[in-house]
């Protein structure tokens, strides 16, 4: 059962009130607790001029409570904002990647990730307590699982109101099905909410994708293709996690992002995706 409201745990995260510098020093404070020691879990962040959503993002993973050692690695792409310098006053390892673009980012953090296993965020999303532990789970416990990805919830930004997003996010669950069992399941795997292991990811030459195609469902096709194991949707309602609305937006609002998404799923509509 899909939540009607926002959680509150979500809803104090994303409405941060509290000064950058306070939030900073918040997540230095707790930080050091989900590290515990010599990562076995990387939870990367690629991430464009997003000073705005940052901390937000990392307040709510750094508060994890999880029985495996946490790295968090933001990726910067070539930010021209203060996204770099409040990651590092927050205590979180940051790299730079000059290559412009989201593969190019993730590749590096890949790359870059000491964990055993890898799980992809994004810096605009909202992550509850236990997503960590309930993402890496299958993989740590099933080694006929290959890539894991998420269930996801609207947080409105420009007065749709959450009820509507609610029966949208059932409608988007019988379009994830149908792709499953009539397209490829690969299709319903996303950036912002999936994990896979470092060793596996490398050796399919990572994030990179042919033309036309989306770096976060090719990487679990190619790992499937590999014969690594299958692909396993995290149902959980304790990894449910919550991003704003801003791409529908970008789509045109929510109705016309909802034909685009219909044509997508019947074949009438080939471009590239978004990220929802």
């Amino acid at each position: 059962m899909r939540p009607i409201a926002i959680p509150a745990y979500i809803n104090e995260k994303f409405y941060l009130e509290e000064s950058a510098e306070k939030t900073c020093l918040d997540i230095r404070l707790v930080y050091p607790a989900l590290q515990k020691g010599e990562p076995e879990v990387s939870v990367v962040i690629p991430a464009y001029n997003e000073e705005n959503n940052i901390l937000k993002t990392l307040s709510a993973l750094a508060n994890n409570q999880c029985k495996y050692a946490v790295e968090i690695l933001v990726i910067n792409n070539n930010s021209k904002d203060r996204t770099e310098e409040l990651v590092k006053n927050a205590g979180i390892r940051c790299i730079l990647e000059t290559v412009q673009g989201i593969t190019a980012a993730r590749n590096a953090g890949l790359y870059a990730a000491k964990g055993k296993y890898i799980l992809n965020a994004d810096a605009d999303t909202i992550y509850p307590i236990n997503w960590i532990e309930e993402m890496v789970k299958p993989l740590a416990e099933n080694s006929n699982i290959a890539s894991v990805y998420g269930n996801f919830a609207f947080i409105p930004t420009a007065g749709t109101p959450r009820l509507v997003y609610f029966f949208y996010e059932y409608f988007a669950d019988l379009m994830r099905l149908v792709n499953k069992l009539f397209k490829d399941e690969a299709v319903n795997v996303y950036g912002f909410n999936s994990g896979f292991k470092k060793e596996q990811g490398i050796a399919v030459e990572g994030f990179n994708h042919p033309p036309g195609t989306n770096e976060d469902g090719w990487l679990a096709l190619k790992l499937r293709e590999k014969k690594f194991g299958k692909l396993y949707q995290v149902k959980n309602t304790r990894a449910l996690v919550w991003t704003a609305d801003r791409r529908i937006q970008m789509d045109g609002g929510l109705w016309k992002g909802t034909i685009k998404r219909i044509k997508r799923v019947v074949g009438l509509k080939t471009e590239d995706r978004t990220d929802l």
